[in-house]
């Protein structure tokens, strides 16, 4: 019995359509590049419609009010900016802002906006489980154990984020250029009970 010429074709055909091509690697990275920007674009939007700019971006004020400062984006209060003095009593009962919108003085203390940056000094060594512990179960650091994430830190409201939220929004918080700013530890309230 001679064997068929048509399954050795079809043999062949089998074996080399099984085979990587040079071409699909290509494309696959070309869909891994667009995947990542998509992402990196979705957080982004996440980010902005969030509000997470309105605290944890230094502002700068000009001829037409008040912007952002692209330059410290999403990087937190500044080391740099001191606190000025304030009526401790007023305090027990109002919220007061520092003149960048990075702190925050109330009953419960002063509280700082986090660097959200890719340095050391922000989000730079946090894994996405961390971050995600931190948005949805307000733990400072996202670390079992850790302080309560304090006001105005809205991380109540973000405790439904879908796992692709989340993962959309690290991804673009790891895309933006790295700002060295170390953030004060949070203060105690000295308002008078």
């Amino acid at each position: 019995m001679k064997p068929n010429a048509s399954i050795f074709v079809v043999l062949a055909l089998f074996i080399a359509a099984c085979q990587p091509r040079e071409s699909s690697r290509a494309s696959d990275d070309v869909v891994g590049t667009d995947n990542l920007a998509a992402e990196i674009a979705r957080g982004e939007y996440l980010v902005t419609a969030i509000g997470c700019n309105d605290c944890h971006t230094p502002k700068i004020f000009g001829p037409q009010g008040m912007s952002l400062d692209y330059d410290r984006l999403l990087s937190g209060h500044p080391a740099s900016e001191d606190l000025a003095s304030y009526d401790t009593l007023t305090t027990g009962s109002w919220v007061l802002m520092s003149p960048s919108l990075t702190a925050y003085v109330g009953p419960w203390g002063t509280s700082f906006a986090s660097n959200l940056t890719p340095d050391g000094t922000g989000i730079g060594t946090w894994t996405e489980a961390q971050f995600a512990k931190a948005i949805r179960e307000g733990k400072a650091k996202g670390l079992d154990g850790a302080r309560p994430l304090l006001p105005p830190m809205p991380w109540q409201n973000l405790v439904n984020l879908s796992d692709e939220d989340v993962h959309d929004i690290f991804t673009y918080l790891k895309s933006l250029k790295p700002v060295r700013n170390i953030v004060p530890n949070p203060l105690p309230s000295m308002a008078v009970k």
